[in-house]
C-alpha cells in the first residue's frame, strides 16, 4: 500500500472575520490549490470539517456548496463532523481514501464561524458548543467545556502537585509563540502574572488559559507518496490515529490519563515505526492551558505528573528539548473548531519545509499533530516526515 503526503497547504488568518463561511474557505482552499501547483480539475475528492454549521448558519448540507463555491463539482464531497476534531478525522479519511487507491488528489479542510460577527456573543456560542457533551448525564447540570477540563486539571493538580503557574507558564509560551504567526488570532506576549490576574472562568482556569473561539479556515492536498512526486516540497505522512473515548466524563477511568490520546498515539507510533523520542516537536490540542499539559503526558513526551513542571522549566518552548504548538496553539493561533485539525496540519507542513520563519524548528524532520472532539470523546493523533 502506498502512503500518503501533503503536497498543498492554505489558511485564512484566525479571529473575527466579517466573511460568509464560503468566502473563509475558499481563501484557505485556493491557498492550498497555489501552493500544490494544482488546478480545479486535478482534485477528485473534497472531504469537508464543519462542526457548528447547523447551528450557527442554519446550513448543514456544506460540502457541495463549498465544493460548488470553489469550482470542485462531478467528484465525491463529503462532510465531517467530531467536535473539535472535525477536520483531523476528515483529513484521516482522506489519507486513507489515496493511499487505498480510492482517490487520486483530494482536497480536505475545515471552516467555521464562532466570533460576535455571526451575530452570537460568546455566552450563546459556548451554550451550542456544550451540544458536543452529554446530553443526559452533563448538559443538565449546565457544564461546559472550561467546567469540563477544569475538573480534569484538578484532578491532575491534585494527584501530580501541577501548580497554576505552571498552568501559566503553557500560556505565556504558546502567545511568544504566536507573535511570529502572522495567522494568529492573538499575536502579542503575555505574563505568568498577567495570566494570574485574568478573571477566574473555572477553577483552576482564568480567562488567559482559554483559548478564544476563532473564524477561520484551512485546508490541505493530499495525495499518494508516489504521485507527490511531481508536486513541489511534499510532506509525507507517516502514521495517523484514531481513538475513542468514554462519554460521559464521570465514566472514565481516569481523569487525567487521557487514554485516547495513549492509544491515538501508540497506534500512530506503530504504523510510523517511530516513537516520542522521535519527535522533532508537535501541535497539541491545547483549548486550556491544563490540556496541552495533559496531552504532553499521553503522548510519551513527559512521564505522568512531569508535563507542568517541563513546561514551566521551558522543555515545551522553542528552543526546548520537544517545541510544542510553534504555531501558537489554539491558545493563541485560536479555535475556529472545523478548521482546527487541518490547520495543525498546515503547521506541520510549514515547519517541515522550513518554511516557518521566525517560528521554525531547526531541523525539524518529524512532526506529531494531536486533536480531542469534545472531552476527548474522540482523539486523532498524526505522524509526518519532512521528504529526505
Amino acid at each position: 500500500m502506498t502512503r500518503a503526503s501533503v503536497v498543498g497547504a492554505g489558511m485564512t488568518t484566525f479571529g473575527p472575520h466579517e466573511r460568509t463561511l464560503a468566502e473563509l474557505f475558499a481563501e484557505a482552499a485556493f491557498k492550498a490549490l497555489d501552493d500544490a501547483g494544482a488546478t480545479n480539475d486535478r482534485i477528485d475528492a473534497f472531504y469537508l470539517g464543519n462542526t457548528l454549521g447547523g447551528m450557527t448558519e442554519n446550513e448543514t448540507h456544506l460540502a457541495p456548496k463549498l465544493a460548488t463555491h470553489v469550482g470542485i463539482t462531478g467528484v465525491p464531497a463529503q462532510r465531517f463532523e467530531d467536535a473539535c476534531a472535525t477536520s483531523s478525522n476528515a483529513f484521516k479519511h482522506a489519507v486513507q481514501a489515496v493511499e487505498n487507491g480510492i482517490h487520486d488528489v483530494v482536497l480536505v479542510g475545515g471552516v467555521e464561524r464562532c466570533t460576535p460577527e455571526t451575530g452570537l456573543d460568546t455566552p450563546r456560542m459556548t451554550e451550542i458548543f456544550a451540544s458536543a457533551s452529554d446530553k443526559q448525564y452533563e448538559q443538565p447540570a449546565g457544564i461546559t467545556f472550561p467546567g469540563v477540563f477544569a475538573l480534569l486539571t484538578n484532578r491532575h493538580m491534585h494527584e501530580y502537585g501541577t501548580t497554576e503557574e505552571q498552568l501559566a507558564s503553557v500560556a505565556v509560551k504558546n502567545h511568544a509563540n504566536g507573535q511570529h504567526n502572522p495567522h494568529a488570532h492573538f499575536g502579542k506576549e503575555t505574563t505568568v502574572e498577567e495570566v494570574l490576574e485574568s478573571p477566574l472562568i473555572a477553577d483552576p482556569f482564568r480567562l488567559m488559559d482559554c483559548c478564544p473561539f476563532s473564524d477561520g479556515a484551512s485546508a490541505v492536498v493530499v495525495t499518494s507518496s508516489d504521485a507527490a512526486d511531481s508536486f513541489d516540497s511534499p510532506v509525507d505522512v507517516k502514521g495517523i490515529g484514531h481513538a475513542t473515548g468514554t462519554v460521559p466524563a464521570a465514566d472514565k477511568e481516569s481523569l487525567t490519563a487521557t487514554q485516547p490520546a495513549r492509544d491515538a498515539a501508540a497506534s500512530a507510533y506503530e504504523q510510523s515505526g517511530r516513537s516520542a523520542a522521535d519527535v522533532d516537536f508537535a501541535e497539541v490540542h491545547d483549548c486550556f492551558t491544563g490540556a496541552e499539559i495533559l496531552a504532553t503526558e499521553a503522548l510519551g513526551f513527559f512521564d505522568d505528573g512531569e508535563g507542568g513542571p517541563a513546561a514551566e522549566a521551558g522543555r515545551t518552548a522553542l528552543d526546548g528539548e520537544i517545541p510544542v504548538n510553534p504555531s501558537g496553539g489554539l491558545k493563541a493561533k485560536g479555535h475556529p473548531i472545523g478548521a482546527t485539525g487541518t490547520a495543525q496540519i498546515v503547521e506541520l507542513t510549514t515547519q517541515l519545509r522550513g518554511e516557518a520563519g521566525d517560528r521554525q524548528i531547526t531541523d525539524a524532520e518529524t512532526g506529531l499533530a494531536h486533536n480531542l472532539g469534545g472531552d476527548a470523546g474522540t482523539t486523532l493523533v498524526t505522524l509526518m516526515e519532512a521528504r529526505a
